[in-house]
């Protein structure tokens, strides 16, 4: 930090790579890191902060030798903040992609991955950014798709079990079991909460066809609203009910297709065209919700916006549930082709990722 002032409650500093930042005086009396306001292990608050904060006031602020920010509060308590407290990393740098990338996918060796925590951590990096990431050489066995997922996280058990198969069925109860091609979705919409990992364990693969068509969803939503906001606001606005039932499981939810924070970024898409239900109402809100779904489906569909590649044996897909569409291309009924999935989660991913990268 080079420069730090102080205009009423407001904390304006310089770090050192030029940024400028604001912070609230309630912000930094909340957010201060000494061992009297910290537990020295854990990092929890060790105050509350309703008794705190009603009489929190900075009497001065300054930078010290170490380039610190130092506050002194009207209470002669002292808050000292490193310019790291300024860039949290609250959030992780996605990175869109789109068809493009399809000549550089984002491989990793299973060998690697289970040996040296570098790998590891690469592996669950690209997870992080780029929403999916895949291996190569993972033992063609039964279950071994939960194995993968114990590399970072627990096993997300639902209905389905532990782990399911995909593949083809007389009898199938889902079109995920038969042959047919799948248009690019998410995953369980209809559940609350939703799985937010998925993995892909290619076991069998000895059809024409059947190639993995992924997409970037938030990609996708910022084309959108580029195009129109309108349309992306009325899609992140009304609630559709989707809905799943057998002879086992009756599940349904009532969620956007988009979702967004409040800085109306993409947090979250529930797509699946299989478990959708239709919208009821205005008939002139209904029309005007089709026409930003279908504006929305039809960049989700364009080629520009799929990365198609084959799963061979041993190849296993890693994908953020709420952010990458996934789907399939259709494929021959003879020969065999067979896929275990199973359901994780991100703060997994996410915690296990941060633990390693401290190294």
């Amino acid at each position: 930090m080079t420069v730090a002032e102080l205009t009423e409650d407001v904390v304006r500093v310089e770090l050192p790579d030029g940024t400028l930042v604001e912070r609230h005086a309630l912000a930094l009396r909340d957010g201060c890191p000494c061992a009297e306001c910290r537990h020295p292990v854990s990092g929890q608050r060790l105050f509350e902060s309703s008794r705190v904060l009603p009489n929190a006031r900075i009497a001065g602020v300054a930078v010290s030798e170490e380039g610190r920010l130092v506050v002194d509060w009207a209470d002669g308590h002292r808050s000292s903040f490193a310019a790291e407290w300024f860039d949290p990393d609250e959030e992780r740098l996605l990175q869109p992609w789109d068809a493009s990338l399809e000549g550089a996918l984002p491989w990793h060796a299973w060998a690697d991955v289970v040996a040296e925590p570098s790998a590891r951590a690469a592996w669950l990096r690209d997870a992080a950014r780029l929403g999916f990431s895949l291996l190569h050489g993972v033992p063609v066995e039964e279950g071994e798709v939960e194995t993968v997922a114990a590399l970072f996280g627990a096993v997300r058990e639902t209905n389905y079990g532990r782990h399911f198969d995909v593949s083809v069925s007389v009898d199938a109860r889902n079109l995920a079991d038969t042959a047919l091609p799948l248009s690019p979705h998410t995953d369980n919409p209809y559940r609350e909460p939703t799985p937010t990992l998925q993995l892909l364990h290619c076991l069998v693969s000895d059809v024409d066809g059947g190639d993995t068509v992924l997409v970037d969803g938030f990609a996708v939503v910022e084309r959108l609203r580029h195009r129109s906001p309108e349309l992306l606001g009325l899609l992140a606005r009304r609630p559709i009910r989707f809905a799943y039932r057998d002879e086992s499981a009756e599940l349904w939810t009532d969620v956007p297709v988009v979702t967004l924070d409040a800085a109306a970024r993409p947090l979250a898409l529930h797509l699946n065209n299989r478990s959708k239900g239709v919208p009821q109402g205005d008939p002139g809100d209904v029309a005007a919700w089709y026409e930003a779904y279908l504006a929305l489906l039809g960049l989700v569909e364009s080629p520009e916006q799929q990365v198609v590649f084959k799963l061979a044996p041993g190849d296993l897909v890693l994908f953020d549930n709420l952010r990458v569409l996934h789907g399939r291309t259709g494929f021959a009924s003879t020969g065999a082709r067979r896929l275990q999935g199973c359901y994780a989660d991100r703060d997994g991913l996410l915690s296990t990722l941060a633990v390693l990268e401290r190294g």
